[in-house]
């Protein structure tokens, strides 16, 4: 059986790391390498860093970010925000990042994903994806949870997948800075449905919903933010209590 992977995630915005609820009402909490470097030696699996305000802001300022963690850090990392073209991830991957994530760039134009796992293999390929229920389905939502779209969540998944993504990060900002449990619904649906892994996002506040995700939610990986920033559940720990719960941790 494939072990569980815990993931924190960094948001970006100018070289900071920075939390907020349902993608807003921001708040510092802290150097990004700094954060990263904790993370990496309390045991976490990978990282994410994503700069939130990358495609809004229209800013290619992650190559020498990408560059400071890879000195820094002895574990994986993605790179996120802003991606828009092979030029954008060759200079992100030579600059050490391990893979790259795509969100904004990936709906405007679908090509883009085969273009990237064409030119650097699926492996290095994430696609983000940050979704809200409306009531009747789950949309996805575009430049950090700004501009809604009509495009539907499960159906943008497949094709994402057909088209060579190798790893979704499936991010609901229902959940998002809540607290209150992951949507596991949607990603047990998500799960079901890919043969890529699939990274749950959004609503981590207990380590019991760290179990709930990895098995009623069937997610590969569980991504956090805050809960980490501000320690209120650390890694270590948090790694003990899934493994008492008989579920696969690296």
């Amino acid at each position: 059986m494939l072990t569980k992977r815990i993931i924190p995630c960094l948001d970006i915005k100018d070289g900071r790391t920075v939390k907020g609820v349902n993608f807003v009402n921001l708040r510092d909490a802290g150097d990004a390498v700094e954060l990263g470097k904790a993370y990496a030696e309390q045991g976490a699996d990978e990282l994410v860093f994503l700069d939130i305000t990358a495609t809004v802001e229209k800013r290619k300022t992650l190559a020498a970010l990408a560059k400071r963690i890879a000195q820094n850090l002895n574990i994986p990392f993605t790179v996120g925000g802003g991606i828009s073209s092979i030029d954008d991830v060759a200079v992100l991957l030579d600059s050490g990042a391990d893979k790259i994530s795509i969100n904004t760039a990936a709906v405007k134009r679908p090509e883009l994903i085969t273009e990237l796992a064409k030119n650097f293999g699926s492996q290095f390929v994430v696609l983000a994806v940050d979704t809200r229920f409306d009531g009747m389905e789950w949309k996805v939502y575009l430049n950090g949870g700004r501009t809604p779209t009509s495009l539907n969540t499960i159906d943008w998944l497949k094709e994402a997948q057909e088209r060579g993504a190798g790893e979704v990060l499936l991010t609901s900002m229902n959940h998002d800075g809540t607290k209150n449990g992951f949507a596991l619904q949607l990603t047990a649906k998500a799960s079901e449905l890919l043969k890529i892994p699939v990274i749950a996002s959004g609503g981590a506040g207990t380590m019991q919903h760290f179990a709930e995700i990895f098995t009623e939610g069937k997610a590969d990986a569980a991504l956090a933010a805050s809960i980490f920033h501000f320690g209120e559940i650390p890694i270590p720990e948090l790694k003990t209590f899934l493994k008492n719960k008989n579920i696969a941790i690296r």
